[in-house]
């Protein structure tokens, strides 16, 4: 069959309107998703700072308190190591400074009983030279006298020795039970800071060396998007510079985050940087984080390795879009 004229003319009329109206939705798209000057987009990933928890000695793990994906606070304690032999030692560290401590006391009594009789001594001497002075006393008497203060003042002088060498015994002890102590507190692992136990390293059971690691944790107060922006906007950025992220879980919010970390050295570098185009290629590392306090608020949700896209405001007076402001659960 054959389509009269104004078949024809209603059907390309049909056609003209349905490109305008194409033609109207694309416009309307360019508009709302067109970027205005001075902000970049590029995509990135969330990270976080990753924390290695390690024994500081070795021994073998008796207890480890937490699984994968656990939430912990700084101080909680993550494993335990085998503390008998250190226990045994701090014992006998502690008999050690008791017994330095009792040589001291005794050393003290000493010094105390020297000092009195050096100072009788000293006093019957000068008596006695008095005396001798007006013919009083004969002169043998005179030197004995003096015999016995020179007797005292080296038995005072032995006694402050003792009591200095008994005061270093206590120190020596003392530090001594302070080092086991010490050591002994190595064998409880306790989170640095709070986060995220992301993986689970070792088992009950296990003996590791000084070093060996245990559990890795995530410090969600240290969350992240790595970038990589081209010359001429890295150039532009500002550290502390808004930026906004779209996650791709979540499309529907809109995350604020600032410029932490501008690379000074570009990542990716073409073979020559002759030309103003070839400098463009030039890619430098860039982090945007995301404020402590919303992490905090949203800790439970945080996940690294996603993947999202960023919008950077390269530019200070750059004025963000209705469809880039912030929007949160």
């Amino acid at each position: 069959m054959f389509r009269t004229r104004p078949a024809l003319a209603a059907a390309a009329l049909l056609a003209l309107l349905a490109i305008a109206v194409a033609g109207y939705v694309y416009w309307r798209h360019a508009a709302t998703t067109r970027l205005p000057e001075g902000i970049a987009v590029t995509n990135g990933r969330i990270e976080a700072e990753q924390i290695e928890i390690a024994t500081k000695i070795p021994g073998r793990v008796t207890e480890i308190l937490v699984e994968e994906g656990d939430m912990v606070k700084a101080g909680d304690v993550i494993a335990r190591l085998d503390s008998v032999q250190i226990e045994a030692q701090l014992r006998g560290a502690e008999a050690q400074l008791r017994q330095a401590e009792h040589a001291k006391a005794q050393a003290d009594a000493v010094i105390v009983q020297r000092t009195s009789e050096r100072d009788l001594a000293r006093q019957e001497f000068e008596r006695g030279r008095t005396l001798h002075a007006t013919g009083n006393m004969p002169t043998e008497a005179l030197d004995k006298r003096r015999s016995a203060f020179e007797t005292a003042e080296a038995g005072y002088k032995a006694a402050a020795a003792a009591l200095q060498q008994a005061s270093a015994a206590v120190d020596a002890a003392a530090a001594n039970v302070a080092q086991i102590k010490s050591v002994l507190a190595d064998t409880v692992l306790t989170a640095p800071r709070s986060g995220r136990i992301q993986y689970r390293l070792a088992n009950p059971g296990e003996v590791l060396a000084a070093g060996g690691r245990v559990a890795t944790l995530l410090d969600l107060t240290d969350v992240y998007m790595t970038i990589f922006l081209p010359a001429r906007d890295a150039g532009r950025l500002a550290f502390g510079a808004e930026a906004r992220l779209i996650l791709d879980p979540a499309p529907q919010y809109v995350i604020p985050a600032t410029v932490s970390f501008v690379a000074s050295e570009a990542q990716f570098t073409p073979k020559s940087v002759e030309t103003s185009a070839e400098r463009d290629s030039l890619m430098f590392r860039v982090k945007l984080k995301i404020a402590p306090e919303l992490l905090k608020k949203y800790e439970s949700q945080v996940k690294t390795g996603v993947r999202g896209i960023a919008y950077v405001r390269v530019r200070g007076d750059a004025v963000w879009p209705e469809r880039l402001a912030v929007k949160l659960p």
